[in-house]
């Protein structure tokens, strides 16, 4: 009798905590993204990223809210302050969304938010057509269901998380875990640099100038938001410890990830048009891939934001090799790669989206990424990502 108790209770504890892991390890994060994604597409990186809001086993994807700035949407871009990117006409990025819903066989929703910027850091943009109101209920209904705070994963501008909060800050303050940011420019002083670009654009970044009145809104609230500086002094295509941006010198290690993920960068990255865009994602499917087309080097902001958000951080082995583990599972002698969000105050934010901030070791809700060494954190990243997108498979 005793023994039978005894193989019962074990077995309670083994379907309670499997393979010694705890609940905390087992717990899958609810994730919000909102992303500027467009086809054909207007930066790759944002239709490489979203791999891991469907891939990675432990994000519970609850929405991805495309938010497309209409200016984007022409020929030529008519943006006030931005390029006027002649590579046009593009459209909301829900084919490649759907092709992710039917690789992996999911119904993750989606949806549109506004078109155009704020007139104010108190819009509430409540007269604008439905359809373009449906990210930003999408949103609140999401966050008004979910029994637990949300990670939200904002890359693009910060629109429809500043209309949402002049709308209800009650609930985003109760429902957000934390809000990563991945905007802005981190410049000691408003120094600029060597990027006259850069210079000559709202808050020295795209994202920021995409709609400064939503950067402003989001910095100035009482939400907990890090910040992910897409630029620093010099802009955004030169590494800096504030913000984010590293380089794949080249793609080869797509050969090696799965062959429908392989099909939906090959439709992303050749900008194909084809009236079959499911059936293409079909590992059947007759598909000529051809790395050669696609942009290389390849420019990644996005990589620490998904690391940190889903409690990933990356180690350097005694033997000298990066791997990427999650949090609390370091091995002696294993080195952590500095990855790092550090607390700080935000000292002064002005009208153009420019912002100081200092650290602090006192309790904050802003927070700003940090890496010391910029070298070593490429060079794991190059190292461990391509590793990371290759072992993602739908069968999962």
């Amino acid at each position: 009798m005793r023994k039978t108790l005894f193989l019962m209770l074990c077995l309670v504890y083994i379907l309670a905590f499997p393979f010694g892991k705890t609940r905390a390890q087992r717990h899958n994060i609810p994730v919000v993204v909102i992303t500027d994604l467009y086809h054909p597409y207007q930066d790759p990186g944002d239709n490489m990223d979203l791999i891991m809001g469907f891939g990675l086993p432990d994000v519970d994807l609850k929405a991805v809210l495309l938010d497309i700035t209409d200016a984007f949407r022409k020929d030529t871009a008519d943006h006030p302050t931005l390029w006027k990117d002649p590579r046009g006409p593009r459209e909301a990025g829900i084919i490649p969304v759907e092709q992710l819903n039917y690789i992996f066989n999911k119904k993750i929703p989606y949806a549109l938010g506004p078109l155009s910027m704020m007139k104010s850091e108190e819009d509430k943009m409540e007269n604008l057509p439905d359809y373009e109101q449906e990210a930003i209920s999408l949103f609140i209904k999401i966050l008004t269901e979910c029994e637990e705070p949300v990670e939200i994963l904002s890359f693009g501008s910060a629109r429809i998380l500043a209309v949402a909060y002049n709308r209800n800050p009650d609930l985003l303050k109760k429902k957000i875990s934390k809000i990563h940011l991945s905007a802005g420019t981190a410049s000691k002083n408003h120094e600029l640099g060597s990027d006259e670009g850069a210079n000559a654009i709202p808050g020295g970044e795209w994202n920021v100038a995409l709609d400064v009145f939503a950067f402003t809104r989001i910095l100035q609230s009482d939400l907990p938001v890090a910040i992910y500086p897409c630029a620093g002094k010099d802009g955004g295509f030169i590494k800096d410890k504030n913000n984010t941006y590293w380089r794949l010198p080249d793609m080869e290690f797509t050969k090696q990830m799965d062959r429908r993920l392989r099909q939906y960068l090959d439709f992303a990255f050749n900008r194909k048009l084809q009236y079959d865009f499911l059936r293409a994602m079909d590992a059947v499917y007759p598909v000529n891939i051809n790395i050669d087309q696609y942009p290389q080097p390849f420019h990644v902001w996005e990589s620490a934001i998904w690391l940190k958000a889903t409690q990933r951080e990356i180690v350097c082995t005694p033997g000298g090799e990066y791997l990427l583990i999650k949090e609390g599972n370091v091995r002696e002698g294993d080195r952590i790669i500095k990855n790092e969000l550090r607390r700080c105050n935000i000292t002064e934010i002005r009208n153009d989206g420019r912002f100081q901030f200092l650290y602090t070791d006192k309790p904050s809700d802003k927070e700003i990424y940090y890496r010391p060494d910029l070298e070593e954190n490429e060079k794991a990243f190059q190292k461990v990502i391509p590793e990371l997108y290759i072992s993602i498979s739908p069968n999962h």
